[in-house]
């Protein structure tokens, strides 16, 4: 079993930037995909970024340009480096990763972007 703990989330005016972290612990023999999604209160969860284990990257439309992901296999930790947030990127963000064919989600932490 794999759990995953994020942190970073919290309030931000619109411009401003925020870094979101998440770590896993547990039976961790290796972990493959590690990313990011976003929720809102009833609506659909959509893909932020994801990183693959020799550091491939991949960007949805929402944040390309602004957000950088990135990961440290050592510390099995996935980072999300937020710029130039927009009050539309207000969301719950959730990390996952996948291991040994099995996706693991953390329970996500609130982001809030507001004068």
């Amino acid at each position: 079993q794999v759990q995953l703990v994020e942190s970073g989330g919290g309030l931000v005016q619109p411009g401003g930037s925020l870094r979101l972290s998440c770590a896993a612990s547990g039976s961790i023999f290796s972990l493959n995909n590690m990313g990011w999604y976003r929720q809102a209160p009833g609506k659909q969860r959509e893909l932020v970024a994801f990183i693959t284990r020799d550091d491939t990257t991949y960007y949805a439309g929402s944040g390309k340009g602004r957000f950088t992901i990135s990961r440290d296999n050592a510390k099995n930790t996935v980072d999300l480096q937020m710029n130039s947030l927009k009050p539309e990127d207000t969301y719950v963000y959730c990390c996952y990763a996948e291991s040994a064919g099995t996706v693991y989600w953390g329970k996500g932490t609130q982001v809030t972007v507001s004068s």
